[in-house]
């Protein structure tokens, strides 16, 4: 496989929620709000389990990772669709597209091995309460952490790396709000059976 992208698309122009401009101003004042209501609960809860003694444990330790997660999440695609309802072009580059693309799965991703391990957390917990604190312990809890980061990247790498190989020769405009694999699929020229039966096996 080569490293290098032969497309002739340079860039993408994203579709957008609605091509109403009364409605822009809705959808930007509500995303905005949304956002800034994410941004600060999640702030918030980290504040917390940082703060306060009590909250030292691995369940809160786990969530607060969770919460900066949620929030790089939210920064990956709410900010540029602020900028794209409230702009005139409604253009994202290509290069620009695919690291979203790779930072949304790698935020989803470490998300979904991070609940993973919170499940087995609560399961050993009641299941084993006695042992829980030798299980759980501090050094463990960090090491569940960078597993998860780490599956995350990995995931999110092949991802972006096999929708950078696809060529693309136009059209060129995405019908979503956001850079993902199956909307780029959708309009590469060639055929994309290999990465849609990865992305379902995934």
């Amino acid at each position: 496989m080569v490293f290098r992208n032969q497309s002739s698309v340079k860039e993408f122009t994203l579709s957008g929620l609605s091509s109403s401009h009364e409605l822009h101003v809705i959808f930007s004042v509500f995303f905005l709000v949304l956002y800034l209501m994410t941004l600060s609960g999640n702030l918030a809860i980290i504040a917390a389990v940082h703060v306060d003694s009590h909250l030292r444990s691995p369940m809160y330790f786990f969530l607060s990772n969770l919460s900066f997660l949620d929030m790089c999440y939210s920064s990956v695609t709410i900010p540029r669709l602020l900028t794209n309802i409230l702009s005139r072009k409604k253009t994202i580059s290509f290069n620009q597209c695919i690291f979203q693309l790779f930072f949304l799965h790698l935020f989803g991703g470490t998300e979904c091995f991070l609940l993973t391990v919170m499940a087995y957390d609560r399961y050993v917990a009641i299941c084993n309460p006695l042992r829980y604190h030798a299980v759980m312990n501090h050094r463990f809890c960090f090491w569940l952490v960078t597993f998860s980061w780490f599956a995350g990247f990995i995931h999110s790498f092949t991802q972006a790396f096999l929708t950078y190989q696809l060529p693309f020769c136009g059209p060129n405009k995405i019908n979503h709000f956001f850079c993902d694999v199956h909307p780029l699929a959708v309009l590469a020229c060639a055929d994309t059976y290999f990465i849609d039966m990865f992305i379902i096996a995934n």
